[in-house]
C-alpha cells in the first residue's frame, strides 16, 4: 500500500518532476502503489517510482 504522502496524485492530476524541469508539466495517468504513469509534454510517459520522487503539483 502506497504511503500516506502520495495520496494526494490521483489520474487527472498536473504535476511537475522536481528533478527534471525539462520535462515540463504532465497529467497522471495511473496511481498503483508507488508506481505512477505520468505524460509529461516535453518527455512522453515515464513510470514513477513514488518512494523516490515525489512529484510536484502544478497549480491551476
Amino acid at each position: 500500500m502506497a504511503s500516506r504522502r502520495f495520496l494526494f496524485v490521483e489520474p487527472g492530476a498536473w504535476v511537475r518532476h522536481p528533478g527534471c524541469p525539462e520535462w515540463g508539466p504532465g497529467q497522471v495517468q495511473s496511481v498503483i502503489d508507488d508506481r505512477i504513469t505520468v505524460n509529461f509534454e516535453d518527455a512522453g510517459k515515464v513510470l514513477i517510482n513514488a518512494r523516490v520522487v515525489s512529484l510536484e503539483l502544478v497549480d491551476d
